[in-house]
């Protein structure tokens, strides 16, 4: 369904940029709260079978200490570091995922934490990264779906 709804979801990138950002912002937290409630994550585990990880150094540092290891040893093993000099995990999908459960959960990364960044502000600016998922975030899908009803998309785009 994402890649036949590609143009469509095109169009609603426009469509939303021309919105007041803070009705934007607060339509899609209020939608979030709601999808959020009806998502089980570990039935999908998608975004931690995929997504490439930011890692702090703090946060490295935080989680060899959870694990009873040295941070370089923790470096060693679990994190490289990019061109760009950013700390990323190593591998694809994580090591820390088992049976799409976290098992360093209370310890994880603040990207995970965030994950899928709908709480943010500046929705708008941030919905070409945001649909990058749609195809694999069961929440972002649906978040994305309701925000076109509530934002009246379809009946101001039939021509479309």
């Amino acid at each position: 369904m994402a890649i036949s709804r590609q143009e469509e979801n095109d169009a609603f990138r426009i469509f939303v940029r021309n919105r007041n950002s803070s009705v934007v912002d607060q339509l899609v937290a209020d939608i979030n709260k709601e999808i959020e409630k009806r998502i089980d994550c570990t039935q999908c585990g998608a975004c931690c079978r995929g997504l490439m990880i930011n890692v702090t150094n703090d946060e490295a540092t935080q989680l060899s200490k959870h694990l009873d290891m040295s941070t370089s040893e923790f470096k060693h093993k679990y994190i490289e570091v990019s061109n760009g000099g950013q700390f990323i995990i190593n591998t694809i999908p994580c090591h820390f995922l088992n049976d799409n459960k976290c098992t360093v959960y209370e310890n994880r990364f603040n990207e995970c934490r965030e994950f899928p960044h709908l709480n943010k502000n500046n929705f708008a600016d941030r919905l070409f990264g945001t649909l990058i998922h749609y195809s694999i975030c069961p929440i972002i899908f649906n978040v994305i779906e309701q925000l076109k009803i509530e934002l009246n998309f379809f009946s101001e785009n039939k021509n479309s």
